[in-house]
C-alpha cells in the first residue's frame, strides 16, 4: 500500500512512518514543513504546507496514494488560546484542502482524519467512559476546530462516496514528545533536577483533572489497524480506556525517577478552562480491529525519562566542548 503521512515531522509522525514500514511493508511518503528536519528513515519525504491548496493538490496528483493519514495540526490546547487564528487555519482550512485534493483524484484514497478526545468537552462524570455517540461539547478552541474538521470529513464521505475514518485520539505520550505536553514536561523537569540543572521544584498547572494516557507506540498501532479494518464514515476513540489524575501521574514520575522535589503551581501553566475527567470507551475500536494497548503507563514513563536523560547528557556534553 502507498501510504501518505501528512504532518510527519510531529511527535506521532516518526512512530507512524516506522510502524507502517516495519509492520505492513507499506511504501511511505511523508510531508513536513520546509523548516523542519525530521528523521524519517524508510520514508520518501516532501515539503508541504497544507495551507497552500495548490501545493496539496499537486502532491496528491503526483503521488497517487492509496491511503492518507492526516496528522498535520496545531495540536496544543494552550497554543490554541494564544493563537486561535493559527489553530483555525491549520486545523480547519488545512483539512479542507486535503479533502478537496483527495476528492479530485480518479482513484480516491482512504483517509484517516485525526481528531481528539478534547472534542467531548464539558462531560459529566457519569458520561465516562465516553462513547463515540456522546454529544460533543468542546471546551477550548483546539477542540472546536477538531470537531469542525470531523464534520467536514463526514460531509465529504457522504456526499462524494469517499472512504474516511475519523479518530478521536486521547492523550498520547512517550519518548520525544515536546515538553509543552504534561508527561514530557514533568519527565524533563525531573531529569533536570537529577542532573542539578534546576532547583528541586517541579512547576505544574492544575493537577486535579483525570486524563486517559496511551503510549504513542500503541496509538500508531491503532491507526494502522483502523486504516485496514475500520468502517468508512465511522468515528473511533483511540485511548487506553483508563483515566488517571495528573497528580497521580506526577507521583508515579517521582517514584520512577527517584528524585525528591517539591511541587509548585505555575500560573503560566493554568488554562482558562480545565475539564475534570476525560476517559475513553474503546470497545468499538477493539471490536472492529482486535487492537489493545501493549505498553503500561510505567513502561512509557520509564522510556520517557530515559529519553530526557539521553538528550540532556548530549546537551551537557556539547556545552562542555564549547567552554
Amino acid at each position: 500500500m502507498k501510504a501518505l503521512v501528512i504532518g510527519a515531522a510531529g511527535f506521532v509522525g516518526k512512530y507512524l512512518t516506522a510502524h507502517l514500514t516495519e509492520e505492513y511493508g507499506d511504501t511511505v511518503y511523508a510531508t513536513k514543513l520546509p523548516s523542519e528536519q525530521p528523521e524519517l528513515p524508510g520514508a520518501e519525504v516532501y515539503d508541504l504546507d497544507i495551507l497552500d491548496q495548490e501545493a496539496v493538490s499537486d502532491l496528491l496528483k503526483t503521488l497517487q496514494p492509496d491511503c492518507i493519514y492526516h496528522l498535520a495540526a496545531q495540536s496544543s490546547v494552550a497554543v490554541s488560546w494564544s493563537r486561535p487564528d493559527l489553530t483555525v487555519d491549520i486545523n480547519i482550512k488545512g483539512t479542507l484542502h486535503i479533502l478537496e485534493a483527495a476528492r479530485s483524484l480518479a482513484q480516491k484514497p482512504r483517509i484517516m482524519l485525526i481528531g481528539s478526545g478534547e472534542e467531548y468537552g464539558y462531560v459529566k462524570p457519569e458520561d465516562c467512559p465516553l462513547r463515540e455517540d456522546t454529544k460533543l461539547r468542546p471546551a477550548n478552541i483546539y477542540a472546536v476546530t477538531k470537531a469542525c474538521a470531523e464534520n467536514l470529513a463526514a460531509v465529504y464521505e457522504r456526499a462524494y462516496g469517499m472512504w474516511i475514518v475519523s479518530v478521536r485520539a486521547f492523550n498520547h505520550v512517550g519518548p520525544a514528545q515536546l515538553p509543552q505536553f504534561v508527561v514530557a514536561d514533568f519527565c524533563k523537569q525531573a531529569v533536570e533536577i537529577a542532573y542539578g540543572l534546576r532547583e528541586p521544584v517541579i512547576r505544574t498547572g492544575n493537577l486535579t483533572p483525570k486524563r486517559d494516557f496511551t503510549d504513542v507506540r500503541d496509538i500508531v498501532r491503532a491507526y494502522g489497524a483502523l486504516m485496514r479494518d475500520g468502517r468508512s464514515g465511522e468515528v473511533y476513540n483511540v485511548g487506553s480506556g483508563k483515566a488517571m489524575a495528573i497528580s497521580e501521574l506526577l507521583e508515579e514520575i517521582r517514584n520512577l525517577s527517584d528524585v525528591p522535589f517539591r511541587i509548585e503551581t505555575d500560573p503560566e501553566k493554568l488554562r482558562p478552562t480545565d475539564l475534570p475527567l476525560i476517559e475513553a470507551d474503546i470497545s468499538k475500536l477493539q471490536s472492529d480491529t482486535g487492537w489493545k494497548p501493549e505498553y503500561s503507563l510505567s513502561e512509557t514513563l520509564i522510556d520517557t525519562l530515559d529519553y530526557w536523560r539521553r538528550i540532556l547528557k548530549k546537551e551537557d556534553a556539547a556545552d562542555s566542548l564549547t567552554k
